[in-house]
């Protein structure tokens, strides 16, 4: 009995001794996996670095974008393919970029974050390997894919292997373009090569202290000598305001973090699914009285077409994208008793609302963009005609004018046009016009909708008359009023079926809503082909 204590006793003590052996063991395997995990950080000296050009570290990036404790890494201890780097330190786990998933919104997104604290987030193979990782994942699941650009760009000690990293990525983002949603953005250097994968997504962000651009030795030793900035050479401001690059300008790394969660709140997942819906608040009925304030009935004053967006569109919200880049055109999101619509509107404050070649390319890379994501689309409609002038002629008016149209009618989404109050010539035609498969158009009753303004008509048809009468001036007044009766109506439109209807302003939201109501089961195929050839 006592012997079988004994045993008993000394199997329980070889039993904690192998408990304890054991713990022991993972403990080590533990501190390995974490040591390697904290490989993948930068120093504190590279955080303190980031932090005074007022820039976040892509792990801080990500925890504000992603909703709280949601965001899981992935590739976390991937290693690039050299030895070491400049300056004898050896690689880091990670090769200087973040990738993973999580919530935004409570809806699945893929990241890849560069960070600048890690080998100064230069781009090598197996950095590329990452991204393009993610972005076949992203599109595999049919999640949003969002790249946040912060590097030194291609990593020189790789050589072709970091060239190659890009094609890769480009390549990625021309299958991934159209399925999911794709957002660039730019929140420190992004230059040469590294440009044009943001070039290649649907929106692109900068930060006021990032920049972006192809360069060469020339400029980048204009830039150490000083003799350009690079704010000027390639900042935020330039490409929001002169080469339209980026879509949208923001403060700060913040700033931009959370007009990115705005965005994705007004985009779905992918192609097959529809954007989010939003239970309105905003009566469906409600009439816009004060519209007819907004609008002048005189086509020669200004107004501000915003002013008319807050007034239909649900609680006033509006989410503008390329706002200071042909701002003759004005489009963004809204939401019209809960569905989200794409909207396109002429700006009378601008070039009195003229289309231009930058407003052609803002309208018709935004028409492309809601027809992907299956996002109806709203045209107000207030236009002049095309801007005159060489400049225009010389700089292809005519192609670039043409991707607009290729892009409404291509559309199949469905389009809804409204009418405020001018509508001439050819730009009444590319705007969403019944012959471009427009569904449901209405015009306000002072809609002038003609081949030119009547002024402009009675100076080219009755010139002999005007200068053959006795009072020239009361005569070409004469014939300005009767043209416009006659011909510079809604009504003539409206008899023909060209228009769907003239209504009051005030009813403008209304009418809108049940248009939209009634197409949103629009079943639209072109003829089948490989793809069209749409004006570049």
């Amino acid at each position: 009995m006592i012997r079988e204590q004994a045993n008993i006793t000394n199997h329980a003590l070889r039993i904690t001794n192998w408990k304890e052996n054991m713990a022991k063991e993972m403990e080590a395997y533990l501190q390995d996996l974490r040591q390697r995990k904290a490989e993948t950080l930068g120093t504190e000296k590279d955080i303190e670095k980031q932090h005074s050009k007022g820039r976040l570290t892509a792990r801080e990036r990500i925890d504000l974008l992603f909703d709280p404790d949601t965001f899981e890494e992935i590739d976390s201890l991937v290693l690039p393919r050299h030895e070491s780097y400049p300056g004898g330190k050896t690689s880091r786990n990670g090769d200087g970029v973040v990738t993973g998933y999580g919530l935004v919104n409570g809806r699945h997104v893929f990241i890849a974050a560069q960070d600048v604290s890690v080998m100064g987030g230069s781009l090598g193979e197996m950095h590329a390997n990452k991204i393009v990782k993610a972005m076949r994942m992203a599109l595999l699941y049919g999640c949003p894919f969002i790249a946040l650009n912060d590097s030194g760009g291609a990593r020189i000690q790789e050589g072709v292997d970091s060239l190659g990293g890009y094609a890769k990525i480009f390549d990625a983002n021309c299958e991934a373009s159209g399925v999911i949603p794709q957002l660039s953005l730019i929140m420190g250097p992004c230059a040469g090569g590294a440009v044009y994968s943001p070039a290649l997504t649907d929106f692109v962000f900068m930060t006021e202290n990032s920049f972006m651009f192809i360069t060469g030795p020339d400029v980048v030793k204009s830039v150490m000598q000083e003799s350009v900035s690079l704010e000027d050479l390639g900042g935020g401001m330039i490409h929001s305001q002169e080469s339209g690059v980026a879509h949208f300008l923001t403060g700060d790394d913040r700033d931009c973090l959370n007009r990115v969660r705005q965005l994705l709140s007004y985009l779905p997942a992918n192609n097959k699914e529809d954007a989010p819906y939003v239970r309105p608040v905003d009566d469906p009925r409600r009439l816009c009285t004060e519209l007819e304030k907004i609008v002048p009935t005189d086509p020669h004053k200004p107004y501000d077409v915003r002013q008319v967006i807050a007034s239909i569109f649900d609680d006033g919200a509006f989410f503008e994208v390329h706002s200071l880049w042909a701002e003759n055109m004005v489009v963004g999101y809204a939401r019209l008793n809960g569905h989200v619509v794409g909207i396109i509107a002429n700006q009378p404050m601008v070039l009195a609302g003229c289309i231009d070649i930058k407003a052609s390319i803002k309208a018709a890379h935004f028409i492309r963009i809601c027809d992907a994501y299956n996002i109806p689309i709203v045209t107000l409609q207030d236009v002049p005609g095309f801007l005159p002038g060489t400049d225009q002629e010389y700089g292809g008016i005519i192609r670039n004018g043409a991707r607009m149209i290729y892009a409404y009618s291509e559309a199949t989404v469905p389009k809804l046009m409204l009418i405020l109050r001018k509508s001439y010539g050819g730009a009444y035609c590319v705007m969403s016009s019944k012959g471009l498969r427009g569904d449901l158009l209405y015009a306000w009753p002072n809609a002038e909708i003609a081949v030119m303004g009547a002024e402009g008509a009675v100076n080219i048809l009755f010139r002999r008359d005007v200068q053959a009468a006795n009072d020239p001036q009361a005569k070409r007044e004469e014939l300005v009023a009767d043209y416009e009766r006659k011909f510079n109506n809604p009504y003539v439109a409206a008899a023909r079926g060209l228009i769907d209807d003239v209504i009051e302003p005030k009813d403008s939201r209304r009418v809108l809503i049940r248009a939209l109501e009634v197409t949103l089961s629009k079943r639209e195929r072109h003829l089948p082909k490989k793809h069209g050839i749409s004006p570049m």
